[in-house]
């Protein structure tokens, strides 16, 4: 029978142990608000675990470790693309790049890591499915002794309440104080902390250190939080609200609020909050930052920037609320305002921003400025500040070098970023489209395959499949990924309504072919092929 009930009654590690001494088989779901994990039983030993949306991949972990090489990784994974259902490890092994003892070696671990991040969930809720197992293809199995796992978590737990102390959310931005190496005394870095030191700049969050040092969420706040005892590294970036209130409790305790419900996913509770805090003080910052956030993120560019200009002179030009006007006057089509913010988020910077220079040559690519948006992607990439450039730069890098016509350096430079970033929609289906741009069809088809793959998915992967399915005459081909990209994006664009529109109309299905031409023709109404379309169906 199952068993169901919450982390708040009965710890994790007592549930397994229970299920251990029964020598239950099936799966124990976890779930704390949008984070959900599973743990697989049999016979009450483990044989496999997963968190969703954790970056320790087996890839990952393997490269982390050293055990293969980015490259290595990045041409297993476009492999993996062509020959579908074939597992990851088993192509590195196959290549020889790492040993079958390894890979088991890792995959334990994985799971192992696994299990000991779900040991710390002590909210939310639990349920266990009897007689449930893994889908097989893409899974490793393992069979591991619970008691072990249960003694190294809570070892683990109790460290992370100290860390917790120190770091109670990964939203906290650090900054380093002194540098160790010139410290005196016999203080030894570890090699998780000589990992996250060259990103603690006092603007990456806790949560972006963490993402760019490859490490999971144990190994990066036990190393923050052993820089913070040493005296290293201080926390910074979070104003308090007592100064932004001048001591009024009513307004703080507005504030508070709110960014506790926003935290939380609470997004019309916060939006209550905030809008009280305007109450008392219309040019309260915080809360109108905030309230520009959500409407930002709901959508609502142009009243998103009506909050950030009602903030108070002292704030209003300070570097986050001028990067994200910028953003969206840019979603805007407001280019010129755009550049305009980030010149202005430069100078709170005190000048030459990385950050900038990548949001620059975002704005220059879209208004077909392709020469400064090229040097405006190097600029950034020659920063110091720069250790791994981002994923978005490598995927908008791309796309100006075809552009531009440089096809053999985007191709470079989309492997390059492949390496860092496997599962990167973005520049997945831009390194394909340039591959096919080259003729290089297969190639392009298993990245845009990598891309449908991951989460969450790009819509153009879907419909860049079709067309290829298409120009080669696999009518339902086309058809299935057409109508996946356009079920993910509704406006991607009127050539899919086009294509769906004659596909429609070669099955004598003439309605379909009109509403699906007149979709198209809502989207451009200048496009005259479908206006022709449209035209034939009437005389016909």
């Amino acid at each position: 029978m199952a068993i169901e009930g919450s982390l708040q009654d009965v710890s994790l590690a007592d549930i397994c142990q229970l299920l251990s001494m029964g020598r239950k088989t099936g799966c124990l779901s976890i779930t704390d608000r949008s984070n959900f994990g599973y743990i697989y039983f049999e016979k009450g030993r483990v044989i496999h675990a997963s968190v969703l949306n954790r970056p320790d991949r087996l890839g990952e972990l393997l490269v982390r470790n050293h055990a293969i090489t980015r490259k290595d990784l990045s041409q297993a994974m476009e492999q993996q693309g062509r020959e579908r259902g074939k597992r990851l490890g088993e192509i590195l092994v196959d290549k020889g790049a790492l040993s079958n003892e390894k890979l088991n070696e890792f995959i334990q671990l994985q799971i192992e890591e696994a299990v000991y991040h779900l040991f710390t969930w002590n909210q939310g809720s639990f349920h266990f499915d009897p007689d449930q197992r893994p889908d097989e293809e893409g899974v490793f199995l393992v069979s591991i002794n619970p008691d072990s796992l249960l003694l190294e978590g809570a070892r683990r737990v109790d460290e992370w309440s100290l860390v917790e102390k120190k770091i109670p959310s990964f939203d906290l931005v650090f900054q380093v104080d002194k540098d160790p190496d010139e410290a005196e005394g016999d203080f030894e870095l570890t090699k998780e902390q000589r990992k996250v030191l060259p990103f603690i700049d006092g603007v990456r969050t806790a949560s972006e250190i963490m993402n760019e040092a490859g490490l999971v969420e144990f190994d990066t706040g036990k190393a923050l939080y052993g820089l913070i005892q040493a005296g290293f590294v201080s926390r910074t970036g979070e104003k308090s609200t007592v100064a932004e209130t001048g001591g009024d409790e009513d307004l703080q305790q507005h504030l508070n609020l709110g960014i506790a419900f926003y935290r939380s996913g609470m997004m019309e509770d916060a939006a209550r909050e905030f809008d009280a805090a305007l109450e008392v003080d219309l040019e309260q910052p915080r809360a109108n930052f905030m309230m520009g956030l959500m409407s930002f993120r709901a959508g609502k560019l142009q009243r998103a920037i009506e909050f950030w200009d009602s903030m108070s002179d002292a704030t209003v030009h300070s570097y986050p609320v001028c990067r994200n006007r910028a953003l969206a006057l840019e979603f805007l089509g407001r280019f010129d305002e755009a550049l305009e913010a980030l010149d202005r988020a430069e100078a709170a910077r005190g000048g030459d921003d990385h950050e900038v220079w990548l949001a620059r040559g975002a704005i220059f690519l879209k208004t077909r400025q392709v020469t400064r948006a090229l040097e405006a992607f190097r600029k950034y990439r020659a920063s110091p500040k720069v250790k791994t450039p981002s994923a978005l730069y490598y995927a908008l890098t791309v796309l100006a070098s075809a552009v531009g016509g440089d096809l053999d350096y985007a191709v470079a430079v989309g492997r390059e970023g492949l390496g860092h970033y496997p599962d990167v929609g973005a520049i997945l289906v831009n390194t394909g489209a340039v591959l096919e741009r080259r003729g290089e069809l297969e190639a392009a088809e298993a990245l845009y395959k990598r891309a449908v793959a991951v989460s969450p998915v790009p819509p153009q992967a879907h419909k860049n499949l079709g067309d290829q399915a298409y120009a080669r005459g696999e009518i339902e081909g086309a058809r299935v990924q057409y109508e996946k990209a356009v079920k993910l994006a509704p406006r991607l664009g009127d050539d899919v309504y086009l294509r769906l529109g004659t596909l429609s109309y070669k099955e004598n299905d003439r309605d379909m072919a009109r509403l699906l031409w007149r979709r198209a023709l809502d989207l451009n109404p200048s496009n005259d092929a479908v206006r022709s379309s449209l035209e034939m169906l009437d005389v016909g």
